[in-house]
């Protein structure tokens, strides 16, 4: 397979998980944001997006507020943010454009009729559609793609690239949701336990779609250390930590070539420290160190499969 198709593909894949994660975030920040009354703590909340995405400096750059209207438009319609949902469907269409060959007309007709719509959607049709809404719509659109992708596209190299572009989004994403809500959040540790704090880490879990999932799991109240657990080292959880980066290493190992090695190492380590890593050592460590340290590590993973991979001149040995 050629670097670029395989580039391509891995990048296609990373937009639409992207897409959907944006949402979910927003999606949360708003049913948040609606269970106070206080104007000012309604608008904290809208912090919470901005981190997560890494988006609050180049936000704070155009806008002299952090509220609801601004966020939500920066985050979901803006075009000159290059992670919003809009401009997410965007490049996730026009790199699936570029390997139509590739990848099955089903597949290329649910990312084009989602950016057609997409191009049309603007705050007042938002507003009027609602926001959570127009939330679930694009989670709806991420998911009957997903659907289509795995019930017609050969298991061949392609796939397995689609799937590597997926599993390092969902993985980045979901250690900057737990360290945020550690670190922006709470940061006061006598909120922790209260009825905020329960509603905030119902919205962590939430977000996710990991709330049933920790029911049926642990059976008993909602805790800060299950949670993270349950994010982070369980493997049969499908966003969790621990499952993305199991599946980001099988998926190398499988597509390993000549020049791969070393991202095979990195995926290995990062997967073993998750196998093999126990919460008391994290949290008495400190859990915001070790997901720093895990985003660092998935970001240099990053690297070396573009370096390994994505090169312009490489032709990928199958």
């Amino acid at each position: 397979m050629l670097s670029r198709t395989a580039s391509t593909l891995y990048w296609m894949s990373r937009y639409v998980e992207r897409a959907e994660n944006s949402a979910r975030i927003l999606d949360v920040a708003y049913r948040m944001s609606l269970l106070t009354k206080d104007p000012d703590l309604q608008d904290q909340e809208w912090f919470a997006p901005l981190n997560i995405t890494g988006t609050l400096f180049p936000f704070s750059g155009r806008h002299s507020i952090v509220c609801a209207k601004e966020v939500l438009h920066f985050l979901a319609l803006d075009p000159d943010n290059p992670s919003s949902i809009y401009n997410c469907s965007r490049q996730a269409r026009e790199n699936a454009r570029a390997v139509r060959g590739t990848i099955t007309s089903e597949m290329w007709e649910v990312l084009n009729a989602t950016w057609l719509e997409m191009q049309n959607m603007d705050e007042d049709r938002l507003y009027a559609r609602g926001i959570s809404a127009f939330f679930d719509w694009v989670k709806e659109r991420s998911h009957l793609f997903r659907g289509v992708t795995f019930g017609t596209i050969r298991r061949d190299e392609a796939f397995q690239f689609h799937r590597l572009g997926t599993y390092m989004e969902r993985g980045d994403n979901t250690a900057r949701i737990l360290d945020v809500k550690y670190h922006v959040l709470l940061p006061s540790v006598t909120d922790v336990g209260g009825a905020v704090d329960y509603y905030q880490w119902s919205a962590v879990l939430r977000s996710v779609s990991a709330f049933e999932s920790y029911r049926k799991v642990y059976r008993d109240t909602i805790t800060p250390l299950r949670i993270a657990e349950l994010l982070m080292l369980r493997d049969d959880i499908p966003r969790s930590m621990r499952f993305c980066m199991r599946d980001v290493y099988n998926i190398l190992v499988d597509v390993e070539n000549r020049t791969s090695a070393e991202a095979t190492r990195q995926a290995g380590e990062i997967n073993a420290s998750l196998q093999f890593g126990r919460m008391s050592d994290i949290f008495s460590t400190g859990l915001h160190e070790y997901l720093t340290d895990f985003l660092s590590a998935t970001d240099k993973l990053g690297d070396e499969i573009n370096r390994s991979f994505f090169a312009p001149e490489l032709q990928i040995e199958t």
